[in-house]
């Protein structure tokens, strides 16, 4: 079993037929054990493997504050940072879906190691929303 972090190849496809608007349908993030296997041909969120645990609910949570962008030849996206709090949960990595559109994978976001809280805040906490460092981007 193995995360691969990568923009979903399915989303790439619904982003040019115009099946995925990211900043109007409901996106969410869920967070997966290190015994999900999650990479480029994910086409749909899967409650196998999802991190089980005190303050997390199966699904995850709802992403706001999108924001697209643009620089030179780029287009990015940033989300608001998201926390669980007073969870007690291990998670390996994570997959943003489209909930408004039968679940479907857009993103897998691979943590690089285990991430632990105990009876504390889990927050995944997006990088800068440019070009270079913004999770989606299409270059």
């Amino acid at each position: 079993m193995a995360i691969t972090q990568a923009l979903c190849t399915s989303a790439k496809a619904d982003f040019l037929g115009g099946v995925i608007d990211l900043d109007t349908d409901v996106m969410k993030i869920a967070l997966y054990t290190s015994s999900a296997t999650l990479n480029a041909t994910t086409t749909a969120y899967s409650a196998t493997n999802e991190v089980v645990g005190a303050g997390y609910t199966a699904g995850g949570n709802t992403l706001t504050g999108a924001t697209i962008s643009t620089s030179g030849t780029t287009a990015f996206v940033d989300f608001s940072d998201t926390t669980w709090t007073t969870a007690t949960i291990t998670a390996r990595g994570a997959l943003i879906y489209d909930s408004s559109k039968s679940n479907k994978a857009v993103a897998v976001l691979d943590f690089g190691a285990d991430k632990t809280s105990t009876s504390g805040d889990f927050t995944v906490q997006f990088p800068a929303n440019d070009a270079t460092n913004a999770i989606i981007r299409i270059v």
